[in-house]
């Protein structure tokens, strides 16, 4: 798949580094933000050569939060947290750029300040939003949600989990390929975490293998979610074990891209996948 010029094979899993500069992220955002409330740029820049010197492929840069009740964030803010950070990534690091956005606008300008992908977890459902992003010509990453992220998890439903999902995705492909983005540059999410309860979670982790009859790349965000804490009782800041262990599974399940905030230790459970995947083939 070509991502602005950089070819990645599938063949192999890649990581893809959460770089979130967004005060009111559920995980990390925060971190990055000056006591006035202006993102610091230099520190932005410094997490995302660390996360690509860990081995991660990807760096995607989100500049509004999704979790539910998040607020509401403005194109112009938006423009402001994301834009100076893919260019100065772009200029800085030689990594893909994934851009964590649903604003036509944030697509377009993004693709010209350097960014090699767009990842949407409304699936291109906003207005104007798929022709903005066939004008890119940049892969395209199309989530599954049930709802919005103001009311995704207000008691979500469904008949048959899978199925819904996997119908959502092919349409959503559908109507893509028909505005002219190229089939073969689409990767898909099931969108662990939105519009799910856990027992939803973990019966898409227990049967993400069924999303290859997409024949699409499949990215998945495990990493610090809600549903880990659940299970473990940890708090964000403590569930990097549980989210590796989900990764493993995603792995195994044929997962193409693992997003997670916690580079380093996810590329090494990756390493381990493809030894042992390897070994068999011996």
């Amino acid at each position: 798949m070509n991502f602005a010029g950089k070819i990645v094979d599938f063949n192999t899993p890649k990581v893809m580094g959460v770089l979130n500069v967004t005060p009111d992220s559920f995980s990390d955002g925060n971190e990055l933000f000056l006591g006035s409330g202006k993102l610091s740029l230099d520190k932005a820049l410094q997490r995302a050569e660390a996360m690509h010197e860990a081995g991660a492929t990807f760096i995607d840069i989100g500049g509004e939060s999704t979790k539910p009740g998040a607020s509401i964030v403005s194109l112009e803010e938006e423009m402001n947290r994301v834009l100076p950070l893919v260019e100065l990534i772009h200029n800085n690091i030689d990594v893909i750029i994934s851009l964590d956005t649903s604003s036509p606008e944030v697509m377009l300008q993004g693709a010209n300040a350097g960014a090699g992908l767009i990842n949407d977890v409304r699936a291109l459902q906003k207005p104007g939003a798929v022709e903005a992003a066939c004008k890119t010509n940049l892969p395209v990453c199309l989530m599954h949600m049930q709802g919005t992220p103001a009311t995704m998890q207000e008691d979500p439903s469904y008949d048959n989990l899978i199925n819904e999902v996997i119908s959502f995705l092919e349409d959503r492909i559908s109507i893509c390929t028909k505005a002219g983005i190229d089939r073969n540059q689409i990767i898909v999410d099931p969108g662990f975490g939105f519009g799910k309860t856990l027992e939803h979670n973990l019966e898409l982790l227990s049967r993400l293998s069924e999303l290859e009859k997409l024949k699409s790349p499949v990215l998945i965000g495990l990493s610090r979610k809600a549903m880990l804490g659940v299970i473990t009782g940890k708090s964000v800041q403590e569930r990097q074990a549980a989210g590796i262990a989900a990764a493993v599974i995603a792995l195994i399940q044929g997962a193409n891209i693992i997003r997670t905030h916690d580079v380093s230790d996810t590329v090494d459970a990756v390493k381990v996948c493809l030894a042992v995947n390897n070994n068999e083939l011996k």
